[in-house]
């Protein structure tokens, strides 16, 4: 099963329980991908489905942040519902050990030595973690290495 059915599926589901978080934030996921099929002009796979789960988890954590900020108690719980909802579909998330490996791999791989490095390694590491570590993460990670 596709990741693109299991979302129908699931939205399906909901819908019958009457699960109103899980059914609002589907249908968003639901309209993001349609959006990313009619910008690209074609369906999506499964990796590119991924990103658009990134980009929307992304943006839940960043809300989160912003109401935590706004002493908005009642946004950062459904909010969090909402993240939780989302992570669930996104694949297990690495670790720091798993992280601090693959990002030193690359810095031999691509002979970075210094802080210039950056983008190369970068390049190098950013597909292997698709989905599974955040981009700010992993430039933190890069960072350390390279000094």
């Amino acid at each position: 099963m596709s990741l693109k059915e299991r979302i129908e599926a699931d939205f399906k589901q909901a819908v019958r329980q009457q699960e109103t978080a899980k059914v609002s934030i589907l249908r968003l996921v639901k309209a993001a991908i349609k959006n990313k099929e009619i910008e690209n002009r074609g369906s999506l796979d499964d990796a590119q489905i991924l990103k658009v789960f990134s980009t929307m988890t992304k943006q839940t954590r960043d809300s989160i942040e912003q109401f935590q900020k706004g002493n908005r108690a009642d946004l950062v719980q459904k909010e969090k519902t909402e993240l939780a909802i989302l992570e669930g579909y996104m694949p297990r998330s690495l670790s720091e050990a798993e992280l601090e490996v693959l990002v030193r791999k690359a810095v031999q791989d691509t002979g970075a030595v210094g802080p210039k490095d950056m983008g190369k390694v970068m390049q190098a590491v950013m597909p292997q973690v698709q989905g599974r570590a955040e981009g700010k993460q992993v430039q933190e990670k890069v960072k350390k290495a390279l000094n």
